[in-house]
């Protein structure tokens, strides 16, 4: 399993707005092929509470950057979430644990 994160920073104000419009959005990627898992956190640090963190897990790398991203399913999830990000996140991708415990 590969590990997609993102950090998400929400436009100020409009935290409500996106944690409605991701339930809505959360049926679109765990749909996809190769889906294994999704956690969405909020930032705790004062000042941050605007940002967070998105983690899903993947089968395969492809499965993510080949199978949902092309999807249609995909053009719905970015209408639903892509507008309320600022700077729009930069999505990186891990490999198994190389220790855990």
């Amino acid at each position: 399993m590969i590990l997609e994160s993102a950090l998400l920073d929400v436009r100020p104000g409009q935290e409500d707005g996106f944690l409605a419009a991701f339930a809505e959005a959360r049926p679109l990627i765990a749909a996809q092929r190769g889906f294994r898992s999704l956690e969405l956190r909020r930032c705790l640090d004062d000042g941050r509470t605007s940002r967070f963190l998105l983690q899903v897990g993947w089968e395969t790398l492809e499965d993510h950057t080949e199978g949902f991203r092309r999807s249609p399913e995909y053009g719905r999830w970015r209408e639903l979430l892509h507008h309320y990000y600022d700077p729009f996140p930069a999505v990186e991708h891990y490999s198994e644990p190389l220790i855990s415990g």
